[in-house]
């Protein structure tokens, strides 16, 4: 994990975890749009799965 992406993870969570996949990025994005939170904590989870 880098800290460019902990940075947009923190920042925009959908821009951090782009390069995961699709599912990841719309899941990302309805949290996000859930609450600013949840859309964090879940980028932060997917950036730190080493899969």
């Amino acid at each position: 994990m880098s800290f460019i992406r902990v940075l947009l993870a923190i920042l925009f969570p959908p821009l951090a975890v782009i390069g995961k996949g699709c599912g990841s990025f719309l899941i990302v994005l309805l949290l996000t749009f859930c609450g600013w939170v949840p859309g964090v904590i879940a980028a932060l989870v997917i950036l730190n799965n080493p899969n």
